[in-house]
């Protein structure tokens, strides 16, 4: 397989991402800036030219904190959009789905499968379904895995493996390889209901949701709590602020109908996701965003 040297580890040579939000943007700025050609899918003209914004935004940002090994025009260079899966390389080694937490959506995304190469590998960036569940539509269900990134994508420094029954181990070695060749480190678990990491996180934003439901304390008190108290770098509620109460709320109703009632969303967190009131990306969610 094709690799593009990054340090002692390597990166794919050619990457195609699925969806160009947040976190596709995300996704693409890593490996382009790793010196993949990365190729993002999004439909519309207005969403593509977004996309390739949050692209350039972002490596902007990377450049001014010295994140980049080369000029963030050469970076942004790396990367096109194309407005449908079936424009992705057949060459590419690996291809990142990443668009919301739609199942139905996600399968219909990932069978761009049939006009890839044999030997690529295909990984959903969900951060809660089941990656059984979406292997079982795909012709070559070895070749796939989970590749749970985190926001923001280039400042995070997890990527969460999920494995599947069917997930080659020679799989599993090359998202490994490229986990490292991003700078980043990983977690291993099998699939399961929100794997480890979002089955842990929203766990603890719920009941932070719960105490402020029930009056505790406000936000900012609960948040510095585990902030000071337990030195997690933020606390659950802007953290959810920054996830998107209605990305949350959605987990949350996943893991409530696969895990039990200790899941159940909060009373607050549905009526400000009604309310619009959905985070950092809205300006109102748990705190008020320039």
């Amino acid at each position: 397989m094709n690799t593009a040297a990054t340090g002692t580890a390597s990166a794919p040579s050619v990457v195609g991402v699925i969806g160009g939000g947040r976190m596709g943007a995300g996704i693409a700025q890593s490996f382009a800036a790793a010196g993949s050609s990365v190729t993002v899918v999004e439909s519309g003209e207005h969403a593509a030219a977004a996309a390739l914004d949050r692209v350039a935004t972002g490596l902007t940002r990377a450049a001014e904190r010295g994140g980049l090994d080369a000029p963030a025009e050469d970076v942004l260079g790396r990367i096109t959009v194309v407005g449908s899966v079936d424009e992705l390389p057949r060459t590419s080694d690996l291809v990142v789905e990443a668009v919301p937490e739609d199942a139905s959506l996600k399968a219909r995304l990932l069978a761009a499968e049939r006009a890839l190469s044999p030997a690529t590998v295909l990984a959903s960036n969900t951060s809660s379904l089941s990656v059984t569940d979406l292997a079982s539509a795909l012709s070559r269900p070895g070749r796939f895995l989970g590749m749970h990134f985190f926001n923001p994508v280039p400042a995070s420094e997890l990527i969460e493996i999920v494995v599947a029954p069917e997930t080659e181990d020679a799989t599993v070695g090359l998202a490994l390889a490229w986990t490292h060749a991003l700078g980043k480190k990983d977690v291993v678990v099998k699939d399961s209901p929100g794997f480890a990491s979002s089955r842990l996180g929203v766990a603890l934003g719920l009941e932070a949701i719960r105490m402020v439901e029930d009056g505790v304390a406000g936000p900012e008190a609960i948040d510095d709590a585990m902030r000071l108290g337990y030195k997690h770098p933020m606390g659950p509620l802007r953290l959810t602020d920054l996830v998107g109460l209605d990305v949350r709320l959605a987990i949350a109703e996943h893991l409530h109908a696969t895990l039990g009632d200790r899941f159940a969303p909060p009373r607050l967190l549905r009526d400000k996701v009604a309310r619009g009131e959905l985070g950092r990306k809205t300006g109102q969610g748990f705190y008020t965003w320039p």
